[in-house]
């Protein structure tokens, strides 16, 4: 603290008195502990008498009491001082110090827990928002960019009172990682892109000759995180950088020590154009001795590496997170996975120490019986009819006026007179002369107001003396009043179609447009009338209202919300009716004339029961308090009970509570005449304290201790029992302090031990008169509890409810309950009414209550009640950035167990930091003093919690709108890894070897088939006349694509082989046989000449999709160079995508590039000079005007063996990676594709794909050339202008076989889906379309393709036509689906089966099933076998392997700079390490499996399906298995409607889920809970960080493949400007 060597008494006075107002702020909860810390620092700083420092004490967040003993305290000479602005202060203080959740003891037990939890717990990462979303922070609260956020002479105190210390640094100079982690733990300089809300201000560096001070520490972390690289100061920045991050990339085995060139430092580009971005591109093949952190040696100079900095803000919080997690310890596994779903779920073993109930059974307590008084009335209506005869003039009731002054006295002859005009008219005169609407024993509603309680006292006696049947129900204000719709199940189950209202209430219901009452949700069709006076009928001279002896028919009914939120109807006999108020008469000793004053609901409960009911049995004269006055005048039921003496005061904890807070306002108040003040909600867990708080208060005005009565009530057993009225100087009840945990198991223990987990409880007083009460086991048979268990309390009595009206299902289980003992055996015949109170039997017979059956939440077999949460919740100093009374407290079903969620709405003042701050300081207090842990907790901004009628929150309303994710909150926290502990063990891998189970017999392995599978046979044709007429003849006669092209120009000149097409369909340009060969001449020549190209030297084609990308290829081909296909930098956004152009030039040592004017001012421009060095390009060559001239000759390579091309691609994990295609490899790819799609000539296809790369080139470059068939080029960047292009063109060109990538089905799933009818009236026709194939690299996109056939099926595209292809890097093109053979199959895989690398089959919607399609038909001349990765053997039938492919089109290797031998052999030509140990395969790095179907082949045979997974590098290891992002991506996608796109990857162990969010920002935090949620519940994992973005941001390349390696390292490098970052716990 601050006044560490301060004489406080030393202090001038008036310094003196501004500490003691700061310390009276703190205590009244209106300053922050860090703004009184600040304060009182700058206060005490002139006087600090400076000594050396030493450790400072803890600060465990305790305000300091005010007490004179204290050092803080006042001093004597400021007390009146003090005095007088305490009182000034209070009534401007309103509601900020709810002392009805307060207990002293339960603040000092909170204190006491935080402060233990103090030592032992670390930083909690704070969430990162950004600064758009919601209300803006306060001015002082916002930080300009990288500055600190503290001034400097408050750094100090700041420090302090952090939960954060640094860890002591043992050399000033050498800091180590530890301090620096925490450092940035304390504040991150807030960066543009997303304003970070750390939780303290960052200390400015001290220069290096200062003294560092020597903190203490606060922490170790409980594990080292896995990488923790020593500083050292002397290397180069960026070498110094953590590396952690990188460490944990996913990067292929053998090259896991290639340096990735960053191309990531550059802001990510909106989604339109696409681009292909290593992310930290790892190139594939460099030389394995370089170090991390070397240069990457290129043709023309350096890349330099950039690297994420490791004090980026994300990296530090998530070793923050990493910190706060306890590791996991494994337990050994048993050695074989079982699927059963019980293995799924840890099952908790009992704990032996578990407190088990040891008294002996319950004896059912007895009530005294129920008097007998003489002139006790027959029915309750006679009671009504004998005061309005002979006591007219006594008052009944006095209504008070919005300011709480008297506003009409009704009296009992009014009362009387009223009921009976109102009981004629409905009786009557409602309907026409002849037809009666209302008979007895109808239901009515009744619609009054909170504060007319007059017109509801005459509606209810009127309905009991016509004999109808009162509803009283709450007046709806709009039509989405909370729970609205179940009023109206209400209504429906009772039957209701009259609501009697006033006529002021009446003009205030929601109207339509024509002036009628609003159909409110879900309610029946309701005829309204109004009961004020001027409207009713008179009856005549004869008529009287019957009124027989009390029977058993229902009276009234009384409406009830249970736990779900339905809305249910008990219903009152007239019989219980009267017992009831006999017995309220008898247990409180009402006597005639006495006075009430009442400030609850008058509608139902103890306001009816004692303000409306007894009260007219007895002529009472009632005093009715409306909710309206308490909120302007919370002391106006105290002025009442002073200036009318009254005897008796019915209340709530609340108004106790805002009595206190307003009474220094009132000195001369008397509550001497009190002889009761009934506490309605006496029976709740922090009643206690506001009782005695109440007590304290008020003793010295005249209030006694014996007349404080709290009592125990439910809707369906009515009063269950009351403290009686005690006698002057009796001694007081004893209160009950029991243990927690043991309450949390069901039995009762005095607690002894740990003060800190207790709960102080009063009695209720005894049962009833008259009725006999059992405690019973609150889940099962109603077993009767021993002496020291808690149960459900259960009465049988005359005075209690008979029934739930209309729901006779329901009713037996509450209302007809018969108790049984140990062994089963009912105790008697008679029926017992649940209560929904949990409670026990104390000594003398007294009743205490600890909770109810609806705030009951079931954790991991233990119960904790919701209040008693709530409670501690709401000790945790400071409270200012929550409302008190505005908290909600349920549990939520996830992954096999409920979980606790906490929702509070947040003060507008609040800060973001000082919210986070109470937030973390609740989670550890209510795990250390209820031993649970939360799942959620969740501030929503103020006033948009669903309220009931008299403004408390609407529980089940609020839990709907958190799992339908429309709570819109405006912070989050979620502890999903302290509270989930059923999680199954995770998975060790068992040593792989190959053991006895593989054996080989023949083609079986282990008795199964070996999953291989191939493609028909190549064949060459012998006959040359044959070949002539087929006009196949380069295929036979020409091994080079170059000889091909050049025999079509001799032999069919005219023949158009390219037809490219403009955004509205026109065709800009076609090449002939012929064009297409002149103008390889042309460029072959341009190239010799002005580039002075050597034979065998690399050439980059920089074009835009079009015919002049074709034309240069050929050039390249007949100059004898080696062309390397480069997408061209996006113009609008060179930042992002020049690097990786330049990189894929530096890499493959380009001699020169080909492009178009346009591009090559491009690359030359100032705009590319910012991004890359432009000064070292090769030789730029533009083709748009070349002189016509012919090459000297035209190359013809050596061999076929030689390269053709190189293809370069980046990989989804951001690999960049080159391959090099052979001439043989051309030309067998190029025959393979032609025989299955059955090309030839007169053949005409439609290619909408990005011609970079795989088999987009191919199909677009190379295998017209080939074949000879006519291909219609349609560039996919056009469909963004015009999104029907491709379709349209199919249909205009009759086209039957099209190629399209993913993108451009979405593009058109997404953009046309709407518009079919448009497009059918445009004649836009698919049936001419035999198949529409995806080029892809990934697992079948099933969706997508099944909503794309659904779409356009009504265009007449039909279902068979949609398949896939699949091809990787070390084989271009493996499957693809042709023209003949059998339809593309789908099947069903167990998920949880796949996790483990096994294939499961079953059935089409089987839970947890996958569904899984082939990926199109193995290609002409391609083997396929599926192997164990690790064991490199071959697998069975339908088993989980990688796939390995042998072809003659498989490419010959990676390109490599340096000759990595190993690399190629490992990838390209690897031995299968046993069964057919000859055959050379390629490994394409794709899990998948291979099933024989009952499909036959073109041949006869059965048909082998392959079925690819996922790709190997893109799989995340987590606990044990292998997990597929893409699945994770699929639930996470359906969790909510406001997530348009999501990606997952891993960071240290930990699962990042990145969300894209379509909705308005305000749902931003909603998605946090559901991600968390359906992720836990069907994948079985826990989500470390979720963070939420714009669209757009998650990038995707051309193949419509996301990049998740490149997102990860944004998301690290913090280049994402996240709306939202969520840390769980």
């Amino acid at each position: 603290m601050a006044d560490r060597g301060v004489d406080l008494s030393a202090l001038p006075k008036e310094v003196r008195d501004q500490l003691a107002e700061l310390d009276l702020e703190l205590s009244e909860g209106d300053i922050t502990q860090k703004g009184y810390e600040k304060k009182r620092t700058k206060l005490l700083v002139p006087y600090i008498i400076h000594t050396p420092v030493e450790p400072p004490p803890r600060n465990d967040g305790r305000p300091p009491a005010p007490s004179s003993s204290s050092s803080h305290g006042p001093p004597p000479s400021s007390s009146s001082r003090y005095r007088e602005r305490r009182s000034r202060r209070t009534h401007r203080n309103g509601g900020t110090r709810d002392d009805r959740y307060r207990s002293d003891i339960h603040s000092e037990a909170v204190q006491a827990a935080l402060a233990k939890h103090k030592e032992e717990k670390m930083a909690l990462p704070m969430p990162t928002k950004r600064r758009s979303t919601y209300v803006p922070s306060p001015i002082e609260m916002r930080t300009p960019p990288d500055s600190s956020s503290a001034s400097e002479d408050e750094t100090s105190v700041r420090r302090q009172s952090s939960l954060v210390i640094p860890v002591p640094l043992h050399n000033p100079n050498a800091q180590s990682l530890d301090y620096w982690i925490n450092r940035t733990t304390q504040g991150s300089s807030t960066s543009s892109s997303a304003s970070s809300t750390m939780s303290h201000g960052e200390p400015k560096p001290q220069s290096q000759n200062q003294p560092q001070p020597q903190y203490k520490p606060q922490y170790q972390p409980l594990y080292k995180p896995q990488y923790q690289p020593h500083y050292q100061p002397h290397q180069e920045p960026h070498a110094a950088a953590v590396t952690d991050m990188m460490a944990h990339s996913r990067i292929a085995p053998s090259e896991s020590s290639a340096p990735p060139p960053d191309v990531t430092a550059v802001a990510l580009p909106a989604r339109g154009p696409r681009v292909d971005l290593p992310s930290n591109a790892t190139v594939r093949g460099m030389s394995r001795g370089q170090s991390r952190s070397s240069m990457m040696e290129t043709a023309d100079g350096r890349i330099n590496l950039q690297r994420v900095p490791v004090n980026s803000r994300v990296s530090t919080k998530i070793q923050q997170l990493l910190n706060t997690l306890k590791r996991p310890k494994r337990p050994p596994l048993s050695e074989f996975f079982t699927d059963d779903s019980e293995e799924i779920v840890e099952v908790p073993q009992p704990d032996p120490n578990t407190p088990k109930p040891e008294g002996r059974q319950i004896i059912p307590v007895k009530g005294e019986p129920l008097g007998v008084v003489s002139n006790w009335p027959p029915a309750l209506q006679a009671a009504l009819a004998r005061w309005g005869a002979t006591q007219g003039k006594s008052p009944a009731l006095t209504a008070l006026d919005i300011t709480g002054k008297p506003l009409y006295t009704l009296t009992y002859g009014k009362l009387w007179s009223r009921s009976v005009k109102l009981a004629f008219t409905l009786l009557n005169k409602l309907g026409t002369k002849n037809e009666q609407i209302l008979k007895p024993g109808d239901r009515v509603a009744l619609v009054f107001p909170n504060s007319d309680p007059g017109m509801f006292w005459v509606a209810f006696y009127g309905c009991l003396l016509a004999e109808v049947i009162p509803v009283p129900i709450e007046v709806p204000l709009s039509r989405k009043d909370a729970g609205i719709s179940q009023v109206g199940f209400l209504l429906g189950s009772c039957g209701v179609g009259l609501a009697l209202t006033s006529e002021i209430c009446l003009k205030g219901l929601p109207k339509t447009p024509a002036g009628e009452i609003m159909q409110f949700k879900g309610w029946p069709r309701m005829k309204w009338v109004i009961t004020d006076s001027k409207y009713l009928t008179k009856p005549s001279k004869d008529w009287q209202p019957h009124i027989p002896t009390a029977n058993t028919d229902p009276a009234y009914i009384e409406y009830k919300a249970n736990k779900e939120g339905t809305v249910v109807g008990v219903a009152v006999s007239k019989v219980a009716m009267l017992t009831h108020c006999q017995a309220l008469t008898q247990a409180c000793n009402y006597c005639e004339g006495e006075t009430l004053v009442n400030v609850l609901d008058f509608k139902k409960d103890m306001g009816l029961w004692h303000g409306v009911l007894t009260a007219v049995m007895n002529r009472i004269h009632t005093i009715s308090v409306p909710y309206a006055v308490m909120k302007a005048c919370p002391l106006s039921w105290v002025q009442r009970v002073h200036i009318h003496k009254a005897r008796l005061a019915l209340v709530k904890c609340r108004d106790l509570h805002w009595a206190m807070m307003a009474h220094r306002e009132q000195r001369d108040i008397s509550l001497v005449s009190l002889r009761m003040l009934i506490v309605a909600d006496g029976a709740n867990p922090w009643s206690v304290s506001s009782c005695d708080a109440f007590l304290n208060v008020f003793q010295s005005h005249g209030l006694k201790p014996e007349v404080i009565c709290p009592c125990a009530t439910s809707p369906e057993a009515m009063t269950v029992a009351i403290r009686r009225p005690g006698l002057p100087g009796a001694p007081l009840p004893a209160r009950a302090v029991l243990s927690l945990g043991g309450l949390s198991h069901g039995v009762i223990r005095v607690n002894t031990e740990d003060k800190n987990s207790a709960l102080t409880v009063q009695d209720v007083g005894h049962v009833m008169p008259g009725a006999l009460m059992c405690i019973v086991k609150p889940d099962g048979p109603p077993q009767l509890c021993k002496t020291d268990e808690i149960g459900e309390i259960i009465i049988n009595s005359r005075a209690g409810g008979t029934m739930y009206y209309g729901l006779p299902g329901v009713t037996k289980n509450t209302f007809e309950v018969i108790p049984v003992n140990a062994n089963g055996v009912p105790i008697g015949e008679i029926p017992f009414v649940r209560s929904g109170l949990l409670g026990f039997v104390g000594p003398g017979s007294l009743i205490f209550v600890v909770g109810k059956m609806e705030g009951l939440l079931q954790v991991s077999g233990r119960r904790h009640n919701a209040d008693d949460l709530v409670a501690t919740a709401l000790a945790v100093e400071p409270v200012k950035t929550v409302y008190r009374g505005r908290i909600a407290v349920f549990s939520v079903t996830v992954f096999y167990d409920e979980r606790v969620v906490i929702v509070a709405e947040q003060r507008p003042d609040a800060s973001e930091e000082d919210s986070f701050q109470w937030m973390s300081r609740v989670l550890q207090a209510i795990d250390s003093i209820h031993q649970v842990g939360l799942y959620c907790l969740a501030l929503v901004p103020a006033n948009t919690l669903p309220k009931t009628p008299l403004g408390g929150i609407h529980i089940s309303d609020t839990k709907q709108f958190f799992l339908e994710g429309n709570l819109h909150p405006c912070n989050i926290l979620m502890c999903p890894h302290t509270c989930v502990t059923n999680l199954p063990k995770p998975r060790q891998k068992q040593p792989v070897g190959v053991g006895p189970a593989s054996v080989m017999v023949g083609n079986l392995v282990a008795g199964k088939r070996i999953a291989q599978a191939s493609g028909r046979e190549l064949g060459v044709i012998e006959d040359q006349d044959l070949v002539r007429k087929l006009c196949m003849w380069p295929t036979v006669m020409h091994q080079y694509l170059a000889e091909a092209l050049q025999w079509r120009a001799q032999t069919d000149p005219d023949h158009v082989l390219y037809v490219l097409l403009n955004a509205k369909g026109v065709a800009v340009s076609t090449a002939t046989c012929v064009q297409l060969h002149k103008r390889a001449e042309k460029i072959a020549a341009a190239l010799m000449e002005k580039g002075s190209i050597n034979t065998g030297e690399n050439v980059v084609l920089l074009y835009t999709p079009g015919i002049d990308l074709i034309a240069s290829f050929y050039g390249c081909l007949y100059a004898g160079c080696v062309p390397v296909n480069v997408r061209p930098p996006h113009p609008q956004n060179l930042a992002a995508t020049l690097p990786t152009v330049r990189m894929i030039i530096d890499v493959s040592k380009a001699a020169c590039i080909l492009t178009t004017q346009n591009l090559m001012r491009i690359l030359r421009s100032k705009d590319a000079a910012a991004s890359v060095n432009i000064k070292t390009w090769p030789t730029i060559i533009d083709t748009d005007d070349l002189p016509r001239r012919r090459p000297p000759q035209i190359y013809k390579p050596p061999t076929a063996e030689m390269i053709a091309y190189l293809d370069f691609s980046v990989s989804t994990t951001g690999m960049l990676t080159g391959v090099k295609i052979s001439h043989a490899a051309v030309s067998a790819l190029c025959r393979s594709i032609k025989l299955q799609c059955e090309l030839y000539s007169s053949r005409q296809i439609a290619i909408c794909l990005d011609p970079y790369c795989g088999l987009g080139f191919v199909l677009w470059c190379l295998a017209s050339v080939y074949s000879g068939h006519q291909s219609i080029l349609i560039p996919p960047f056009e469909l963004e202008t015009c999104l029907s292009l491709w379709l349209s063109t199919l249909s205009q060109y009759r086209v039957r076989d099209t190629f399209c990538s993913y993108s451009v089905m979405e593009f058109c799933t997404k953009g046309l889906g709407t518009q079919t009818e448009l497009l059918k009236a445009r004649g836009v026709n698919l049936s001419c379309v035999r198949s529409c194939v995806v080029i892809a690299e990934e697992r079948p996109r099933l969706a997508l393709t099944h909503s794309f056939s659904k779409l356009f099926k009504d265009l007449g595209l039909s279902t068979r036509a949609v398949s896939t292809a699949f091809g990787s890097r070390v084989n271009l093109a493996v499957c693809l689906q042709g023209t003949t053979g059998p339809d593309p199959c789908t099947v069903y895989v167990d998920m949880k089966s796949l996790r483990h690398d096994r294939v499961r089959l079953v059935e089409r919607g089987a839970p947890q099933s996958l569904p899984l399609m082939e990926s199109g038909k193995i290609l002409p001349g391609v083997r396929v076998i599926i192997v164990n990765p690790e064991t490199r053997g071959p697998l069975g039938d339908s088993h989980l392997g990688e796939i390995w492919v042998n072809s003659p089109h498989n490419a010959s290797g990676y390109y490599t700079i340096y000759g990595e031998e190993s690399l190629q052999a490992d990838h390209f030509n690897t031995k299968l390490s046993f069964g057919d140990p000859q055959t050379l395969w390629a490994r394409t790095g794709y899990l998948g499996f291979v099933k024989r179907t009952e499909l036959l082949d073109a041949s006869g045979d059965r048909h082998d399906a392959l079925f690819v997974v996922g790709s190997l590098g893109e799989t995340l290891e987590l606990r044990g298995l292998r997990y597929h992002p893409i699945d994770i991506e699929t639930s996470v996608s359906r969790a909510h409607r406001s997530i348009a796109e999501s990606a997952v990857f891993t960071w240290t162990n930990l699962l990042v889920v990145v969300s894209e969010l379509c909705g308005s920002e305000q749902d931003a935090l909603d998605l946090v809970p559901l991600i968390t949620n359906v992720v836990l519940e069907e994948h079985h994992l826990i989500v470390g960080v979720v963070v939420i973005v714009d669209p757009g941001v998650i990038p995707i390349n051309s193949r419509g493949e996301k990049q998740r390696m490149h997102l990860r390292d944004s998301f690290l490098a913090d280049q994402l400007d996240p709306i939202y970052v969520a840390y769980n716990m």
